[in-house]
């Protein structure tokens, strides 16, 4: 499942984002997404973890919680347009 990580504190980075969904389970990858000009981090990322189970108990684990002083946004992402 594509896991959609949004209200990233911006020296967040994607190691950090992939240990934080460990604690869940399996991670097939993990991106904080980056500005093309600036090479900043644009303040979400996208997770995928291959078990549907644990990417669930993930989403309920992590939306909200507070990750270096912002309150994270989690939700199954939505296939792009």
């Amino acid at each position: 499942m594509k896991i959609y990580v949004g209200n990233l504190s911006y020296s967040l980075g994607s190691d950090e984002l992939r240990k934080l969904f460990e604690e869940y389970g399996t991670v097939s990858s993990a991106e904080v997404v980056y500005d093309r000009n600036t090479n900043r981090s644009r303040g979400f990322g996208f997770v995928e973890m291959p078990e549907e189970e644990e990417a669930a108990s993930a989403i309920k684990g992590l939306n909200g919680k507070e990750i270096n002083g912002r309150a994270l946004n989690v939700n199954k992402a939505r296939p792009r347009r």
